[in-house]
């Protein structure tokens, strides 16, 4: 699987602005990817407090554009997220299409991060984060859900062997990012995918680092903080080596684990 993760320095509330600059990233990433992996939010950015003039309505506008370049360059494309407007309200929503442009799953961000208000001006999800591309198993989260491992093993039991990660993580808990996101993948023997956007906001500096981690735990490729669109390929076989020399999940006893708390 050849993987090109797009960083991207997310325009503060110009849905137009970051449509224009993603095609231009897409077109470049697709020369050498098949699957392309766009950050949270990628669309506003979290200028939360203008979402009801700048969400997407059912995220058709984002629906249209990006089953368009899936089909153009022939190319999986796990859209990020959204802001997506509903009757109920705005939710952070990943999209996911397939070469044929067919949209294959789309997931309501779970958990909602109170340290950047999320929770004022969105809705919380109750949707499953797993999905497949071609005949790869695979999940896809958003940002703040990377701190809920038991959320994140629900959809890992099943032999998914990816985990999508799409976020505007930012710079001063860089290492909680890194240190997260390699726990995930060394707990549950996965590649883990993970796409943050570059730059500023009016409140926030992002951390990027971007990166693509195997399932021993080793970086295969990471990104700094500046813009641009990162690299790597994942060799599923090493799934099921990992997995099979260290059989974590035939040793589960999830009888006597109680995580209802």
């Amino acid at each position: 699987m050849k993987l090109a993760l797009v960083q991207h320095n997310v325009v503060f509330g110009d849905p137009d602005t970051n449509y224009e600059q993603v095609e231009a990233l897409i077109k470049e990433a697709q020369k050498n990817a098949d699957v392309i992996v766009l950050p949270e939010l990628w669309t506003t950015g979290y200028d939360l407090t203008r979402l009801d003039q700048i969400s997407d309505t059912h995220g058709e506008t984002t629906k249209h554009f990006i089953h368009d370049l899936a089909k153009t360059y022939q190319v999986h494309i796990v859209a990020g997220s959204i802001a997506k407007r509903t009757k109920s309200g705005v939710y952070n929503t990943m999209l996911v299409y397939g070469p044929t442009g067919d949209l294959l799953h789309e997931y309501d961000k779970a958990h909602l991060f109170r340290l950047m208000d999320e929770e004022k001006y969105l809705h919380q999800g109750d949707k499953t984060a797993s999905f497949s591309l071609g005949a790869v198993q695979a999940a896809g989260v958003i940002c703040y859900d990377i701190r809920f491992p038991e959320f994140i093993r629900t959809h890992m039991i099943n032999g998914q062997q990816v985990l999508f990660v799409a976020a505007e993580w930012p710079k001063p808990r860089l290492d909680h990012w890194r240190a997260l996101l390699l726990s995930r993948a060394i707990e549950n023997q996965c590649y883990v995918v993970a796409c943050n956007r570059a730059g500023s906001d009016p409140a926030n500096t992002f951390a990027g680092h971007s990166v693509i981690i195997g399932p021993w735990g080793e970086i295969i490729a990471e990104a700094g903080e500046e813009a641009t669109i990162l690299y790597g390929e994942a060799n599923l076989e090493q799934v099921d080596d990992v997995r099979n020399q260290i059989p974590v999940f035939q040793d589960r006893r999830p009888t006597i684990y109680d995580v209802q708390g």
